[in-house]
């Protein structure tokens, strides 16, 4: 006996990265979290919330947070919508645009939780294997043409970016929707997000998960032309943006200099972190976000990320084909990588450098 769709008894649930309980003393890389706190200005309305806000309903489409971010990105605000947290958006995406009959395209490998919210929607799902260099397999996902079509920029998690002529290319000859996912934008040297006003069928979608240390708030956004947006608000939940997510985002948003500032350090750690796992004899692959791809030189990926976990270092391990022989690290505190690559060294048994 079953209670549920026989799509939803096929699927397999999403998993995200393990969250240790609050105040376990761990080193953790494993979730792509930005490693510092979040902007003073986010703490300072935290401090300061009103009662009243918590009585009332909050504002149904975010609009404080959609006038700050409207602000800052230079767009209308009625071509932003609010979200919480971009998961939801992309949900939002699938729920107005694809059913049976109706395919959803993607490369591979990429953000996992695409299959997942299309196998919710008995969608047909094309998943496009990347050229090992991660270039994209562009006139496949043309010929696919589906109703909605899914590019991570960057990409999680290879970390690249797809270049913009292959994105300006999808724009043009696709029919469907397509959606840029860019939740790592914050630490990438370019964004799609001319691309909006330039097509009315391109869906630009980011967080304040990554770059604005907001993961715990659970807020997004995406920009698209406003006959696009129609049709998501149809399906969007009535108050889906409390109001304490709508001001402090507003107040972070805002601040760019302390996000800047913040994205600095990490792409410095960045770079650095890499030096270092080279050294160890690790494959690095570039990446424009706030983590690395690294394959172990004698590929025992699985076997270093059990005996991480057994030092209470987290890091990010997939069991699929392509990833099997690698780990996704975030990008910590210098002190932070500093302590993984220790372990490393020790687990590998490499020896002081």
């Amino acid at each position: 006996m079953t209670y549920f769709r026989s799509n939803v008894d096929e699927m397999a649930s999403y998993v995200p990265g393990e969250q240790p309980k609050r105040g376990t003393q761990i080193i953790k890389l494993n979730s792509n979290e930005n490693p510092y706190p979040p902007s003073p200005a986010a703490l300072a309305v935290l401090r300061n919330i009103d009662g009243e806000w918590l009585r009332r309903y909050p504002e149904p489409y975010g609009e404080e947070f959609r006038q700050a971010t409207s602000k800052v990105l230079g767009v209308p605000s009625d071509w932003i919508i609010v979200g919480n947290g971009s998961d939801e958006l992309l949900n939002l995406v699938i729920r107005a645009c694809a059913e049976p009959g109706r395919k959803v395209v993607y490369p591979m490998p990429t953000y996992v939780l695409y299959r997942t919210l299309s196998q919710m929607q008995a969608a047909e799902i094309v998943e496009i294997p990347y050229k090992e260099d991660y270039s994209l397999p562009l006139e496949k996902l043309i010929a696919a043409n589906g109703a909605v079509t899914f590019i991570a920029s960057p990409n999680s998690p290879s970390g690249h970016v797809v270049a913009m002529n292959d994105l300006q290319n999808l724009a043009n000859r696709l029919s469907g929707v397509l959606v840029i996912d860019e939740a790592y934008v914050d630490f990438a040297e370019e964004n799609a997000l001319n691309l909006v006003k330039e097509h009315a069928n391109v869906f630009v979608i980011r967080t304040l998960s990554k770059g604005y240390s907001l993961a715990g708030l659970r807020l997004g956004f995406g920009v698209a032309n406003p006959k696009l947006l129609d049709g998501l608000f149809k399906v969007k939940d009535s108050y889906n943006i409390d109001a304490i997510a709508c001001a402090v985002g507003a107040a972070t948003i805002t601040d760019q200099a302390y996000k800047n500032a913040c994205v600095a350090k990490i792409k410095a750690s960045r770079t650095q972190l890499a030096k270092d796992l080279q050294k160890l004899g690790f494959r690095i692959w570039s990446s424009q976000t706030n983590f690395l791809l690294a394959q172990p030189p004698q590929d025992n990926a699985e076997y270093l990320y059990q005996k991480l976990k057994q030092r209470r270092i987290l890091v990010r391990y997939f069991k699929q084909p392509g990833l099997d022989n690698k780990l996704r690290i975030t990008v910590g505190t210098n002190e932070q990588n500093h302590a993984l690559v220790e372990a490393m060294i020790e687990l590998l048994g490499t020896g002081k450098q």
